[in-house]
């Protein structure tokens, strides 16, 4: 593993955060949530997204942390999941736009976003 680094940091912070929100906090009610939903399926529906497109998001987002992840001690396309977690952080940020939405529940996309666009610069 490399030495504890901005980018190292950030893969461990967007990493952890992504398997997080999508493997043990899926079903459960939080204040970031999209249009008063009370879980991601909720979420995604008050988005107007169909079902069939969280299973992709999730897919994408899992398999991303991973990368970021198992990144920090093999040779993994890493810059290219922080790419991708970036393209996705703006979707989300529309999304909650889109349903007008508190400032406030953007945030961690505005976060996740800012660290995985650090990743792309830094690494």
């Amino acid at each position: 593993m490399n030495s504890f680094s901005v980018p190292v940091v950030l893969q461990i912070l967007v990493g952890l955060g992504l398997l997080n929100v999508w493997l043990v906090r899926s079903g459960r009610r939080t204040p970031y949530r999209g249009g008063g939903a009370k879980s991601l399926k909720e979420e995604f529906a008050a988005y107007g997204l169909p079902d069939s497109l969280r299973f992709v998001v999730g897919a994408l987002k899992v398999t991303a942390g991973i990368i970021l992840l198992a990144g920090l001690w093999l040779p993994l396309p890493v810059r290219a999941a922080a790419g991708v977690v970036a393209a996705l952080m703006c979707g989300a940020i529309a999304m909650h736009v889109k349903v007008a939405d508190a400032p406030m529940k953007s945030l961690p996309a505005i976060v996740m976003l800012a660290m995985s666009l650090g990743i792309v610069l830094l690494r």
